[in-house]
């Protein structure tokens, strides 16, 4: 039995304390407030993300930071980008200093393009710093929470870290964790997939059918290889669970937040309508604004991003976007 804290009581947060808490690990649910953690230990549930959903006994809501992470073996941060750093800051000197921190947010920050680990790197103490790993795949919170089988990836420069990390989350027949030693890779598939979702979900609300969405997704998966590989990432990377299998999920299923955005920007809808509408974060809409500053600096062609980009900030009709898109010169697939 290992003991598990872990940092966000958003839908993947707690759907992650729940499973491991079932798999007889000593779990503590960290809440921002008293308030919070008082009104999920009595409801016995996370009601706003999870309802009914019932938290096994194994698993205890607290807003202390010691309680949570001082004697934790392994520690989950699952938050939005927009708060990862902040909510970092606030815990981090509770870790123990052999504890493995794990990020499971599928992000970049976007003021600084910095992936997750990065921004762990620079707010945890010394210690901890080589124990950094990323946690990502096709894991659509709800699909897993209800028992339905899947996979991911925990990734980190220190293989100790990653096997210490694997043995703990891994959870069958629920989900199946392998290792990769590649985290800059692991952490952009999971990241930049979810700008490729938002223009998926403006395929399949515009009605454009099952080869448009292919061909979206497969030049989707091209151009965030680049930036990937540009930024030092393996490119075989973006063809496993990180990459491929996460990007296929995403775009696919009406779980996925960042095709329901595309969707209803399809529609006609404004982003900040679509936003004030949801109740969990579409990490999507901030990523391309990351990724399009990441693009500029690395000297990597991204229009698929560049698109969105000009849609979600800029004003440009969707209509001419996709025009845009669509009449570019075809080139070489590879080059």
């Amino acid at each position: 039995m290992a003991k598990v804290g872990v940092v966000g009581t958003t839908s993947w947060g707690t759907t992650l304390a729940t499973l491991l808490a079932e798999c007889d690990n000593s779990v503590m649910l960290w809440a921002r407030t008293t308030d919070e953690a008082e009104v999920l230990g009595g409801d016995g549930e996370n009601r706003r993300f999870l309802p009914g959903v019932k938290f096994p006994p194994g698993l205890i809501v607290t807003p202390s930071a010691d309680e949570a992470f001082s004697g934790a073996d392994l520690v989950l941060i699952v938050v939005p980008s927009s708060t990862f750093r902040d909510n970092v800051r606030r815990v981090a000197s509770s870790f123990n200093a052999d504890a493995v921190v794990v990020s499971a947010t599928k992000g970049l920050e976007a003021a600084t393009g910095l992936r997750m680990s990065q921004v762990l790197a620079e707010e945890m103490p010394r210690g901890n710093k080589d124990n950094i790993c990323a946690l990502s795949g096709p894991n659509l919170a709800r699909e897993i929470v209800q028992g339905k089988p899947s996979s991911t990836v925990v990734a980190s420069q220190n293989p100790d870290a990653a096997v210490k990390a694997q043995h703990i989350i891994n959870s069958p027949p629920r989900l199946r964790v392998y290792t990769n030693d590649d985290i800059v890779g692991v952490e952009f598939g999971g990241a930049l997939k979810n700008i490729i979702a938002l223009g998926a979900g403006v395929c399949d609300g515009r009605g454009y059918g099952d080869n448009a969405k292919a061909a979206f997704m497969t030049r989707g998966l091209a151009e965030i290889g680049r930036l990937a590989a540009a930024a030092g990432a393996k490119p075989l990377t973006l063809a496993g669970l990180a990459g491929l299998g996460d990007l296929v999920a995403t775009c696919s299923s009406s779980l996925s937040r960042n095709h329901y955005v595309g969707e209803q920007l399809a529609k006609g809808k404004s982003i900040d309508e679509i936003r004030g509408s949801m109740v969990n974060v579409a990490e999507g809409v901030d990523t391309t604004a990351a990724a399009m500053g990441l693009s500029r600096k690395l000297g990597v062609e991204m229009p698929i991003t560049q698109a969105l980009y000009g849609v979600l900030f800029e004003g440009v009709p969707l209509d001419e976007a996709i025009s845009q898109l669509l009449e570019r010169a075809p080139g070489s697939e590879f080059l």
